[in-house]
């Protein structure tokens, strides 16, 4: 018998199994973090100081879809249709979007310790609110969400442009980012501390610290769309930021334009971290924690982090925010309080693990 009758040969059904078996395992585990999510939902949805079951929360979603009539009290529906839902919808859409930034930004700049608020987006739409809220700039024009939105992308611009001029490639846009968080954090703080009175000072505060309340539908149908946007971007810029984790100079020669490629992604990652504070205010943590625990999960391939970071961040989030809204109530925590306490003891056990890894 010949080697050849023995051995299969590439593009044999044989020699396919290690492939399809990936890409089997692969969809087994997206559809298995997609299912824990939408129950993550379902669950936040129950909790609070109205007694709401998980069996009610299903009988609402279907009679909103229009897949059933089924009675519900008319104060359980209101409660879970109209706030809950919203909420937790959001937090999910925060949470995916802000890890898919952290995703890209530490391939792109490969820092491990980047996040979405390295390039001083956080600190820029800070400001913007706080001028709006405070002052009262744009005649009313603005509301406290679109003041932080402008505020970030001055804050991005700025950042680029003090990048550009000192050159030094991708550490010059991570010491552009530090340079902008503390200029645009101390104007923040001028504002607040010269101009706002007691009320006004608490109120921008703790949307600063990271707000989900009063999210309604048309916050879900923002939040979701440019975190598909963001989604989009980075699943076509897969093989892009696996030959950026190796360098530029190794990107360029697979061929990679690298200046161009890096203001595309970069654009992209401030206008989704942009859109996301001006509806949930600063909320850390999530974009520096969430791509390392992916890539502990399914490796270091885009291809796989991508979606693996994008389905934790949204979980995390959406428990974060219903222990913030329950454990503390009647008095909300901060929801940006609520993932630095959880995020900073995560990634110490992330950074440990590493190390006795070698």
């Amino acid at each position: 018998m010949t080697q050849s009758a023995v051995l299969p040969r590439p593009g044999t059904a044989a020699g396919e199994l290690p492939r399809t078996s990936h890409i089997l395992r692969a969809v087994a585990l997206t559809s298995a973090g997609l299912l824990a999510f939408a129950l993550s939902i379902g669950v936040a949805a129950t909790l609070g100081p109205a007694d709401v079951s998980l069996v009610n929360v299903r009988d609402i979603l279907l009679n909103h879809a229009g897949l059933a009539d089924i009675p519900v009290r008319v104060v359980e529906d209101a409660i879970v249709w109209e706030e809950r839902l919203p909420r937790a919808v959001v937090a999910g859409a925060c949470g995916a979007g802000l890890a898919l930034c952290g995703v890209v930004l530490q391939s792109l700049l490969r820092n491990q310790l980047a996040d979405p608020f390295v390039l001083g987006v956080s600190s820029g739409a800070s400001t913007g609110a706080v001028l709006i809220g405070v002052l009262g700039l744009g005649g009313g024009a603005l509301g406290l969400s679109g003041g932080a939105f402008v505020g970030a992308l001055v804050a991005f611009g700025s950042v680029l442009l003090l990048a550009r001029v000192a050159g030094r490639g991708t550490s010059g846009i991570i010491l552009a980012g530090i340079a902008g968080t503390q200029l645009f954090s101390a104007v923040t703080s001028l504002v607040v501390f010269a101009f706002a009175d007691s009320d006004e000072t608490r109120g921008v505060m703790f949307w600063l610290l990271g707000s989900l309340e009063g999210m309604r539908w048309n916050d879900v149908g923002l939040s979701v769309v440019v975190v598909l946007f963001g989604g989009a971007v980075c699943a076509l810029s897969t093989r892009t930021l696996d030959a950026f984790a190796f360098g530029e100079d190794v990107a360029a020669s697979l061929g990679v334009h690298v200046a161009r490629t890096r203001i595309v992604l970069l654009v992209a990652t401030a206008l989704l971290t942009a859109t996301l504070v001006s509806i949930a205010g600063a909320i850390g943590f999530v974009g520096l924690v969430l791509p390392h625990a992916a890539r502990l999960v399914v490796g270091h391939r885009h291809a796989k982090v991508i979606p693996a970071a994008a389905i934790l961040g949204a979980i995390f989030m959406v428990w974060v925010d219903a222990g913030s809204r329950t454990v503390f109530a009647p008095t909300p925590l901060p929801v940006g309080v609520g993932t630095a306490l959880i995020g900073v003891p995560v990634f110490v056990m992330l950074l440990a693990r590493k190390w006795r890894a070698g």
